[in-house]
């Protein structure tokens, strides 16, 4: 066999497109497997094909047939006569469906990396404002720890001990009253956890007659770590209470609910 002859007939590309008949094809491959020049050719012819696929060249069956007509000068009628099965090897759709799930594959696994990376970020915004919130947190309460400190060892602050009654035996309270800022503090770590649906309120009193005046209710009594609750109170007070009233607190004390109670000393 002339291998170069063979070669430039064209049958290797019809061989490679799947346009040859069954008989022709085995007379190809024994070809192929006699002559390392033809199975070069043929690897070649499929390597050219590869790139074309790649390069995204729409499949066009109908053309390169006619193509290869042309190269080898065949007629219509010639070509007619030759008995062809033509085998439909979509290798542009082959690749570029391959493609598609490579890039499918790629941008999940580039999605599951931002999201653990985004989730990453939250985390960490997350603990960044926690510790914020506790630093934050701690100097408040170093403030208020100093400020409560500054109240009790200044002399010009008047101490009111506030003893127990006979609705809470045990029960005790102490107010702080600065006059000169018009500012009582409320020391109420000796008194019980309110129950639901309950505050503590606590009244300024005059004495005679008995006239007391609303300070405040102590909503935040849970929260309170210190349990000291700083008051406005620019009344001329003569004695300080503390009954357990509502939510929201009463216009006047209950009596019965009276559970701590201190005169100020002239």
């Amino acid at each position: 066999m002339d291998s170069k002859n063979y070669i430039d007939s064209g049958i290797l590309e019809l061989y490679v497109y799947g346009a040859l008949s069954e008989k022709e094809s085995m007379e190809v491959s024994q070809a192929l497997q006699q002559h390392p020049e033809i199975r070069a050719e043929v690897e070649a012819i499929e390597r050219s094909l590869t790139q074309l696929s790649t390069a995204a060249a729409p499949y066009q069956p109908d053309q390169v047939y006619q193509q290869i007509k042309t190269k080898l000068n065949f007629k219509d009628q010639e070509v007619a006569m030759i008995p062809i099965t033509r085998k439909r090897t979509n290798w542009p759709a082959y690749i570029g469906w391959a493609a598609s799930v490579a890039l499918l594959i790629g941008l999940f696994i580039q999605f599951d990396k931002n999201k653990e990376l985004r989730q990453e970020v939250v985390q960490s915004q997350i603990e960044k404002n926690l510790l914020e919130g506790k630093i934050q947190v701690a100097e408040e309460d170093l403030t208020k720890t100093k400020t409560i400190l500054s109240v009790l060892r200044n002399k010009d602050v008047i101490e009111v001990p506030l003893q127990a009654q006979q609705v809470a035996p045990e029960a005790y309270a102490a107010v702080y009253w600065d006059k000169e800022s018009q500012t009582a503090y409320i020391d109420v770590a000796g008194l019980p956890t309110p129950p639901p649906g309950k505050v503590y309120q606590v009244w300024s009193l005059k004495l005679d007659p008995l006239t007391p005046t609303s300070l405040g209710t102590l909503d935040s009594f849970n929260e309170e770590a210190t349990k000291v609750f700083a008051l406005n109170n620019a009344n001329e007070s003569e004695a300080f209470g503390i009954t357990l009233e509502p939510e929201g607190g009463s216009e006047s004390p209950t009596m019965e609910q009276l559970y701590t109670l201190g005169v100020v000393n002239s």
